[in-house]
């Protein structure tokens, strides 16, 4: 029952009104990774700005195989963009930490560094920064925290991963970056290998409650268990209100 159109024109006018709101005249700034996601987020910024008013960034970590992606991206949009390479910020940092980072951390750092590249990057173009993260991976934790789920602006955040593709084709993204397959980037595993379940099932269990195996049931609810820590503002101490203990 999804209205691709009408959902696709709702959050252009969104993304108007947001800047009418908190930033008129402004320009988008977009992280571009080759993938679906900042893809999308990056043409309905274009269709609702105009492409003048849109900023790609591209960010490899050292050699990306699939540059080529976010490359190709931003030649069909004809927006202006930047490529920054953070592979020296990330083994600056890795270097003057004077202990062995972890697995969990040494994956999160180059996502970290990008949104403060983002940002760096807006700061000096009059810019709002676009988070690019949609349903599917927000359900069930698929981002990092101050990494790819931060930004000024969130126009996908409540579309699932199959409803992003309807969008991508709707508003003429080649093919090849609508059904491109999310890599990790690190291990060479695809996104949906790793989770332990595909996005398709994914995307049903979140519209219609509905999933034919128990244990992705219980791994996609534990999953989202964990991260809903994510998806709100942080905890802060209000005087007014008594903590009770146990």
């Amino acid at each position: 029952m999804f209205d691709a159109l009408k959902v696709k024109n709702e959050i252009v006018e969104w993304i108007r009104a947001f800047f009418e709101q908190n930033g008129k005249g402004c320009n988008a700034v977009v992280g571009i990774s080759g993938g679906k996601d900042s893809s999308i987020v990056a043409a309905l910024c274009v269709e609702a700005l105009g492409k003048d008013r849109v900023i790609g960034v591209l960010m490899p970590c050292g050699e990306q195989a699939d540059i080529d992606m976010a490359k190709l991206l931003v030649e069909h949009l004809d927006i202006k963009h930047y490529i920054i390479n953070i592979k020296d910020a990330v083994e600056g940092i890795t270097k003057a930490i004077p202990f062995e980072l972890s697995k969990q951390s040494v994956t999160n750092l180059p996502a970290r560094i990008r949104m403060s590249t983002l940002y760096a990057v807006s700061q000096s173009h009059n810019g709002r920064v676009a988070n690019t993260c949609n349903l599917s991976e927000d359900w069930v934790g698929y981002s990092t925290r101050y990494g790819d789920a931060a930004g000024d602006f969130s126009p996908c955040s409540h579309i699932t991963v199959q409803e992003m593709k309807q969008i991508g084709r709707l508003i003429g993204l080649p093919d090849v970056l609508v059904d491109k397959v999310p890599i990790d980037g690190l291990s060479g595993k695809t996104d949906e290998d790793n989770l332990g379940f595909t996005y398709a099932e994914l995307d049903r269990y979140i519209r219609e409650g509905k999933i034919d195996d128990a244990e992705k049931k219980a791994r996609i609810d534990r999953l989202h268990k964990l991260n809903l820590f994510k998806l709100e503002m942080m905890p802060s101490f209000d005087p007014n209100i008594e903590v009770k203990g146990e």
